[in-house]
């Protein structure tokens, strides 16, 4: 009989006690363990186990779980008869940074107190379980609570190791898991140097200037530029979706998915599980899964996008938001199934992200968003696979969400031919995102270019499967055009869309002249012999000048 598969459940204990679904992960606890590194860094996209992993680390190390083989019975690691000495035999410090996700730098410093406090708390629940410390360490330890200062928040899990130090004679394991989600936060919400300074000074403390420390393994989704928080740690060995270190040990590989399936009778599902879930690469090992759909996929045998519906990463959304008119354009391409080349580092300048594309690309690397394959000093990079072009299209469909309503409407108005009542919701789409897509500083003050590509991405989302969106950007002043053709032209009409800036250079006086503009540059360029030549009859393609002045908006 199949094992139940518990969905949520991130607790390696409760699921080995349970007999739920496990796939045996236990060969990193050897690995990590063998390689001696002192403080480990590995990212993985969120959702690839990163915290039961961590959590099968404490149960096989920690003091708390002595005597607790059985956890570990029939997986590969109780195999090895010199780690099966070591279950058990070690203080541990965990502590999760998951619900760090501050507005502010107070509430941060606030939110991270409390996690370390926890800790403290699991340990020594309070001041009377203190006794089997020395009488030096009761305040250093009773001082770590949610009110603690800065200095005693940064030292605090320092202090603690010292603690165990001085109660068991060992020097802990300390593990930290999802490290880096106060940074993205912190970006996110505008204090990003308060919040990098302190968190460099809380790692300096825990993971270089600890002689308590025996080892360190943190864990996270993106690797954080080394002069941002880790400048003092010479001793770090990160591991990337790049590196070979640890390639099968986050995901699940396709033999996993295979034995998988077959255990719950899903083998003829094998090639959908795949087109919905494979395309992960770490290291040189492809065909990686994200173990969270796919726990999900066997538990409720229906596809769907899980691994996107678990949270809005408003990371990516807002960077790819607020990211200039190329930078969509390619987003564009990636979105109708293209590729598109460009520079990606393993490494994620923060400050820079707003102004880097290759900040840009490398963080939806980093998050699992894009499949990576090197090119020489470049990189090819396609979207990983139908889930996450699924968690795309909700991206694009939330930036419109003011104005949802009015954006629909003009795409039906647009696909039945109704011009009035296109420019009375283009008008409302206009003045209700611009400045969500407009960061710049145009003497107009907007940059029709930044709403253009939004507005593009939004019909690639509203209209896939029934068109095909073409878009050329003709210049950097806004001129653009836009061919829609039909997949079935027998049902709809073939559109050409010309977008213009109101240019008094050109000697256009008012939005009618722009219009006008419009139509005469796509019968100039034939646009509308494009359509006709992918199989659209002629007298089923529909031609449209779109003008903008600031925010006012005219069709024609």
């Amino acid at each position: 009989m199949a094992r139940t598969v518990s969905i949520g459940a991130q607790g390696f204990a409760d699921l080995r006690e349970r007999g739920y679904f496990f796939v045996d992960k236990s060969p990193f606890v050897r690995d990590w363990w063998k390689s001696g590194d002192a403080v480990t860094l590995i990212c993985r996209p969120r959702r690839f186990g990163k915290t039961l992993n961590l959590s099968m680390v404490e149960c096989f190390f920690s003091s708390r779980y002595a005597n607790r083989g059985d956890l570990f019975e029939g997986l590969d690691v109780w195999n090895d008869g010199t780690m099966r000495a070591e279950q058990g035999q070690w203080p541990v410090v965990l502590v999760s940074f998951a619900g760090v996700k501050a507005a502010s730098f107070d509430e941060m410093r606030a939110d991270v107190a409390r996690a370390i406090a926890q800790v403290r708390r699991d340990l020594w629940p309070d001041d009377s379980s203190l006794g089997a410390l020395p009488s030096t360490m009761h305040d250093p330890v009773s001082a770590i609570d949610e009110r603690m200062d800065d200095a005693t928040s940064k030292a605090a899990l320092n202090t603690i190791c010292e603690a165990l130090f001085r109660q068991t004679g060992r020097r802990a394991i300390v593990l930290l898991d999802e490290y880096d989600t106060p940074l993205q936060e912190a970006w996110l919400s505008g204090y990003w140097d308060q919040a990098s300074e302190y968190m460099r000074g809380l790692f300096n403390l825990t993971f270089k200037t600890n002689a308590y420390l025996e080892r360190g393994l943190m864990t996270g989704v993106t690797r954080v530029a080394h002069e941002s928080i880790f400048s003092d740690l010479n001793n770090l060995n990160v591991v990337t979706s790049a590196s070979d270190e640890y390639a099968t040990a986050f995901g699940f590989t396709q033999t996993e998915v295979d034995e998988s399936l077959a255990q719950y009778g899903l083998e003829e599902s094998r090639a959908e599980v795949e087109r919905w879930y494979d395309g992960f690469t770490f290291g040189g090992r492809d065909h990686i899964y994200n173990p969270w759909s796919i726990t999900n996929y066997l538990a409720k045998r229906r596809l769907a996008p899980y691994w996107a519906n678990t949270s809005a990463n408003s990371l990516v959304s807002s960077l790819v938001r607020r990211a200039d008119a190329d930078f969509k354009s390619d987003f564009e391409t990636l979105l109708q199934g293209g590729t598109v080349t460009r520079r990606v580092s393993e490494q994620i300048v923060f400050p820079t992200l707003g102004r880097s594309p290759s900040s840009a690309w490398s963080l939806l690397a980093a998050s699992g968003y894009l499949r990576v394959v090197p090119a020489g000093d470049l990189s090819e990079l396609t979207i990983t696979n139908h889930e996450t072009m699924l968690a795309f299209d909700d991206m694009v469909d939330e930036w419109f969400e003011g104005s949802e309503t009015q954006y629909n409407g003009f795409v039906r108005a647009l696909l039945s031919g109704d011009v009035r009542a296109m420019n009375a919701y283009l008008v409302e789409v206009a003045l209700d995102t611009f400045s969500s897509f407009d960061v710049g500083t145009r003497p107009s003050g907007a940059q029709p270019e930044r709403f253009y590509h939004g507005f593009v991405l939004g019909l690639l989302v509203e209209l896939r499967g029934r068109y095909r969106v073409r878009s050329n950007r003709e210049s950097g002043f806004g001129r653009y055009d836009v061919a829609l053709v039909p997949t079935d032209p027998s049902r709809d009409p073939g559109i050409v869309l010309e977008f213009k800036v109101l240019d008094a250079y050109s000697g256009e006086k008012s939005l009618e002249d722009a219009v006008a503009a419009a139509h005469a540059q796509i019968d100039e360029k034939r646009y509308a012999q494009e359509l006709v030549s992918a199989g659209v009859p002629r007298d089923r393609v529909r031609t449209y000048g779109i003008a903008f002045e600031g925010k006012r908006v005219l069709v024609g």
